[in-house]
């Protein structure tokens, strides 16, 4: 978190610092950092000053509920930007964001994703400030904010989300990296912990606690709580009395665990709602056959190949002598280290060790054929019965880039993998370093998939993602329950169970007063199928927040239907899709498909705005595209009067600003149609549109048009216009032109035409775009900027809305394209399918336009437009219908 004022002010006012990895904290930085990035220091740091931070961790049943409150106060005697930054878990849902400003709380709302995004186009395209922040770590993805802040005014922040603590090696962590350069006047960390199955151990410790500090570590636990606190004051904080330096400096650390004593997991009901925990202690391990699958392309070369050896080397040594194991190294040819499993005997496992140190780049990537080779090696070896029946069949893929040899077809490669394992074993890809295509991996190993960071320390993780999985304890787990109790389970058939790790299942209870609530796990292991009794517990209300049961449920419901809709027939996909999205809206999520905004009214003295924060979905690209990563923007709007406006291909875009909507539309013709756009009959008034091509038209391939010319007239005031790519002509009956129409040339590519009482448009002529383009032409885009003197009578390809139009849409659906949206459209007595698009506006960006959200029509607008598009069609360039 980092709250500060804006580089314009051009000198040092003050900052505030806040950086982790699940639950962060923050405070002022030094006058040198500031001298660092050449801010002057003649104004003190302390003109904006942080009053208190505080994080309030409480977690119920492994639900985290986190609330982060920041308070910062503007000294100076004029107005400021304050900053406002937070990292927080990727597996975290926003659940709101508030700011109290000059005593007025503004409270954030989810809503549909393009509509939040539209009003932070708007505002960048009209030049006022707004800024995007990527996620920058590992574990955790950025939530920045920034707002003006009164002189002598205070703002608060507070932002709430929640999470499901995830338990690995066998215990939960709660993660707090504390980073402050400048003590802080009021700063603490509480965490509460209440476990109805009872707390097995709670340790805090940090890498900074000194003899001093270590005191400051308040733990007190019972037998189902406990309570964590660090609150060191302003001076404890101090490295010496007088210094600004502080002591903080590292991470502190929340972990524990809960008893499994009574049994394998416990059933909580709770309003409702139920959620069932599964993990079994003392069970022996489930043999494994594990066939790893190495990238060894030149892309790997230096320390990714250095760090794979060594890694590769660790594990090795970790697989126990009942393991049966294969190595497969690919780059455009296959090499298989032995064409056969060979058990994990120290002799096996020393000349599998002197195998990988020999291990070197070359070639290309063939994904494909690696992968289905480590398939049917396993299914040739079950087949043949040469590895345990009891036992757990994996392939650990590892590979830094993109298949570029043989089936190089991403959708390909996935479909045959996916048909070739067939839910026989499963496969865990690790994407190592920024540019893999880790959304690609994703799909192929159906969510199994983890980026390895190109770092010091990439042998590490490599090695604590295979200790993660590479003790399974139960195969082919069914968690079952009783059909007439239960509704909206969430997925209760896991493939296997790892040691240290827990299954979590939650579901709607038909009747909130349950009797007997009977469950039933049948699972393969050493010992067999196992079919347990379980307790229920019905948590103590005083200690747990409102709704974790139903707000758990939801958030797992999300989670995988979000997980799942990444693969599968697409009808399937859209479904899942649109479920998530109606949850995510339903319960305040922010999500890949919501967004949270918090809008501040407009006054006289202050244009309105909104703050917009998006989850994003990882794609290939740089580290900093990373996965589910938040943005908040600040954007400040400003009125909308464009109604109607055409550019491009044609494309017509009606935007309706009563609607905060907009609709579009393309008309596909060959060069040289005319369209009419505009007629009214009261006034005379009348435009033409005539198409053009490129200079160059390929046979049989597709003909890009473009509006090249446009003519407009008005019959009353007795005036022509034709504009072209080439130039622009007036004619007139001998009156004054000038007492007619303004005309406005900007930059010689925009001209602003207003006709007297009548209507104000704008013709904007694109060279630039085509500047090294040549089979292309220059061509024209037209803008009705104010046409409220224009009657109901008007009509025309643009006339027929300059009243508006009524349309509703229902049926909210995902598209073919990722994160678009189909829906259903009623307008003017049809129904017709749309599609949520962006469209490009120049009105107010002549270089570079703006991007419009807008329901797009196909089919030349069937069904939005009256009649046919060639009803509008025209023999003369001054011709009407």
């Amino acid at each position: 978190m980092r709250i500060t004022t804006p580089k314009t002010m051009g000198k040092m006012t003050g900052i505030f610092y806040f950086n982790s990895s699940d639950i962060v904290t923050g405070f002022p930085i030094s006058h040198k950092r500031y001298k660092q990035k050449h801010f002057s220091l003649d104004m003190s740091f302390q003109m904006v000053e942080v009053h208190s931070v505080t994080v309030d961790c409480t977690v119920t049943s492994r639900f985290a509920h986190t609330v982060m409150t920041s308070v910062a106060l503007n000294r100076a005697n004029t107005s400021q930007e304050i900053f406002f930054d937070v990292e927080l878990p990727k597996t975290a849902f926003i659940t709101n964001f508030s700011m109290e400003i000059e005593g007025q709380v503004y409270v954030g709302e989810v809503k549909e994703k393009e509509k939040a995004k539209q009003q932070y186009e708007k505002a960048v395209s009209s030049g006022q400030t707004a800024g995007l922040v990527k996620a920058s770590g590992r574990k955790m993805e950025k939530f920045s904010v920034s707002v003006n802040v009164a002189a002598s005014s205070n703002v608060t922040f507070i932002l709430t989300y929640e999470e499901l603590l995830q338990r690995k090696m066998g215990k939960y962590e709660i993660l707090t990296r504390v980073k402050p350069k400048e003590p802080v006047q009021e700063f603490k960390i509480v965490a509460d912990i209440y476990e109805p199955q009872g707390i097995a151990f709670v340790d805090a410790h940090a890498t900074f606690l000194s003899n001093d500090l270590l005191p400051l570590v308040e733990k007190t636990v019972t037998d189902k709580k406990a309570h964590i606190s660090f609150s060191p004051t302003l001076e404890q904080q101090r490295k010496c009395p007088g210094c600004d330096g502080t002591l903080i400096d590292g991470d502190f650390i929340i972990e524990y665990d809960v008893n499994r004593e009574e049994g394998p997991g416990e059933v909580q009901i709770v309003n409702g709602y139920f959620v069932h925990f599964f993990a079994p202690p003392d069970l022996p391990r489930v043999p494994k056959n594990v066939v790893f699958v190495i990238d060894r392309s030149g892309s790997m070369a230096g320390k990714k190949i250095k760090q794979t050896r060594d890694a590769m080397v660790a594990i090795l040594r970790d697989l126990h002598e009942e393991d049966h194991f294969a190595i497969i190294l690919f780059d455009s040819d296959i090499t298989l280290w032995k064409d056969v499993l060979t058990k994990a005997t120290k002799e096996n496992v020393a000349d599998a060790i002197s195998y990988i140190r020999t291990l070197k780049e070359k070639g290309a990537t063939d994904i494909n054929s690696a992968v289905l080779r480590a398939v049917s090696m396993l299914v040739r070896e079950r087949e043949d019965k040469k590895i345990p029946k009891t036992s757990v069949d994996m392939i650990i893929l590892l590979t830094d880039g993109m298949p570029n040899h043989g089936v190089s077809d991403l959708k390909t490669i996935q479909d045959n993998v996916h048909s070739a394992i067939g839910g026989k074993m499963s496969l865990f890809c690790l994407g190592f370093g920024n540019d893999v295509a880790h959304s690609f991996l994703e799909v192929m190993c159906k969510g199994l998939a983890r980026r390895i960071y190109e770092a010091s320390d990439a042998d590490v993780q490599l090695q604590g993602f295979y200790n993660e999985v590479s003790s399974p304890l139960l195969l082919e787990v069914d968690l079952r329950y009783p059909g007439n109790a239960v509704d909206s389970v969430t997925k209760k058939h896991f493939n296997q169970l790892f040691n240290g790790s827990e299954i979590v299942v939650a579901g709607q209870l038909r009747h909130k007063d349950v009797d007997n609530f009977a469950v039933e796990v049948l699972a393969q292991g050493v010992r067999n199928r196992h079919v347990v009794d379980w307790k229920v517990t019905y948590p103590d209300q005083q200690y747990i927040f409102e709704d974790f049961t139903e707000h758990l449920w939801a958030y797992l419901t999300v989670q995988q239907l979000l997980e799942d809709s990444k693969i599968g027939p697409q009808d399937e996909k859209d479904v899942l899709t649109a479920r998530a999205l109606d949850m995510s809206v339903r319960y305040s999520f922010v999500t890949p498909l919501t967004s949270l905004v918090v809008t501040r009214p407009e006054t006289e003295d202050r244009p309105g705005s909104a703050l917009i924060a998006d989850k994003l979905t990882e794609g290939r690209g740089h580290v900093t595209n990373v996965l589910l990563s938040f943005s908040l923007l600040v954007v400040f709007i400003t009125p909308i009067y464009i109604i109607q406006s055409l550019d491009g291909d044609p494309h017509f875009l009606i935007e309706l600003p009563d609607r905060n909507d907009a609709l579009c539309f393309n008309i596909n013709d060959k060069p040289g149609t005319i369209f009419n756009l505009v007629r009214h009959s009261g006034s005379g008034f009348m435009v033409n549109g005539e198409i053009i091509g490129k200079n160059e038209i390929v046979p049989a391939g597709k003909v890009n048009t473009y509006f090249g010319r446009f003519d407009i007239s008005h019959k009353k005031l007795g005036v022509k216009m034709d504009v072209s790519v080439h130039n622009i002509s007036v004619l007139h009956d001998g009156k004054h032109v000038s007492l007619l129409m303004d005309l406005k040339l900007t930059n010689k590519c925009s001209l602003t035409v207003t006709l007297r009482h009548s209507i104000k448009f704008m013709i904007i002529k694109h060279t630039k775009v085509w500047k090294r383009r040549h089979t292309h032409q220059d061509y024209l885009g037209f803008y009705t900027l104010d046409s409220h003197h224009i009657s109901a009578s008007a009509h025309g390809l643009l006339g027929q809305f300059y009243q508006g139009v009524e349309f509703e849409v229902a049926d909210l659906r995902p598209g073919e394209a990722q994160e678009q949206l189909d829906a259903t459209m009623h307008v003017k007595g049809q129904t017709v399918n749309v599609t949520r698009h962006w469209q490009k506006d120049f009105s107010r960006n002549v270089r570079d336009g703006e991007n419009i959200p807008c329901w797009f029509v196909n089919d030349d607008g069937a069904g939005l437009i009256d009649g046919r598009a060639s009803d509008y069609v025209v023999s003369g360039i001054f011709n009407s219908v």
